[in-house]
């Protein structure tokens, strides 16, 4: 595994997290708490220590997965990063709460379903740009921050073309940007990495794989079932992502090489990326994901190298 530092937070993440939004249930599986735990503990063995979670993934459930696996003594070895602005109430439906009270309370709701004193990165969840600009609730989340609950605050925009917020993350304190970046979509090379590189913010990559599709696995015309969150997608937008996969996997990916492996490696060789945060469904899924470790060097300007 490599790692880097996340920005102004000085965090020491592994380039390779895991995402754990499928822990809510919504990617067409329910999980138990051991598939949770074997997860977890092979992705330790693999030297990631980065969880990426949120209120929202079930009503706390995916927290709470989490929080059952951290309570048996290795929290201290894990970044945990998590979200606020929503409550779950199901499947695909959210209700926004954006008020410094209501976050204070989703806050303390997040911190007793992991089971811990504090959240590493506790992050803005995909707001609107008036939601954000409540000075009151960042107000609200410094205090925290003095209080040891959060120690460093973050920004999940939604849009992954949104500079406001991106912008206005040294003003907030906000010392990390969460986005939508993967080979299909590379919107945020435009305007947020620069913005990100100029203020020396870290930069999480989620939905490296397009939700999957540049797993390899799906050629065009795939279907998926009803309980599956890409069931959801509009279909002539997904068979036109799958021809262009296609045309990937078969002029960019070497030879012999895992189209999901390259498709991490890839985001992760951005100067602006630090980590990516794929999701996963079983222990072999975790170790196809951290072997594009293996395809990165050292130059990256956020590599954290061993003290002598």
């Amino acid at each position: 595994m490599k790692y880097r530092i996340l920005g102004q937070t000085e965090m020491k993440v592994s380039v390779i997290g895991v995402g754990t939004w499928q822990f809510g249930g919504e990617w067409g599986m329910q999980f138990s708490q051991g598939q949770v735990d074997d997860i977890l503990n092979k992705s330790k063995e693999l030297g990631i220590n980065l969880i990426d979670t949120a209120e929202c993934y079930g009503d706390h459930l995916s927290e709470s997965l989490i929080g059952n696996y951290l309570a048996r003594g290795n929290r201290d070895e894990w970044v945990v990063a998590t979200k606020f602005g929503h409550h779950f109430t199901s499947n695909f439906t959210r209700d926004p709460l954006w008020t410094a009270e209501d976050v204070l309370t989703q806050l303390d709701a997040s911190l007793k379903a992991l089971q811990t004193d504090y959240i590493d990165l506790y992050q803005f969840h995909s707001g609107t740009d008036e939601a954000f600009d409540n000075d009151a609730l960042w107000t609200a989340l410094d205090k925290q921050v003095q209080a040891g609950k959060i120690r460093h605050l973050g920004t999940s925009i939604g849009s992954n073309d949104n500079l406001h917020q991106t912008e206005s993350s040294t003003r907030v304190g906000s010392k990390a940007i969460q986005v939508v970046y993967n080979r299909l979509d590379r919107k945020p090379e435009e305007r947020v990495f620069p913005s990100c590189i100029e203020q020396n913010l870290g930069v999480l990559a989620r939905v490296p794989l397009a939700s999957g599709y540049l797993s390899g696995k799906y050629k065009p015309g795939a279907t998926f079932a009803d309980n599956d969150v890409r069931h959801r997608h509009d279909r002539e937008q997904t068979l036109e992502k799958l021809k262009l996969v296609e045309q990937i996997r078969d002029n960019e990916v070497p030879a012999g090489m895992d189209m999901a492996t390259w498709a991490l490696a890839w985001c992760l060789k951005h100067p602006a990326v630090t980590a990516v945060i794929p999701g996963c469904k079983n222990p072999e899924q975790v170790e196809a994901n951290a072997r594009a470790a293996e395809f990165l060097n050292d130059s990256h300007p956020q590599a954290w190298k061993e003290q002598a």
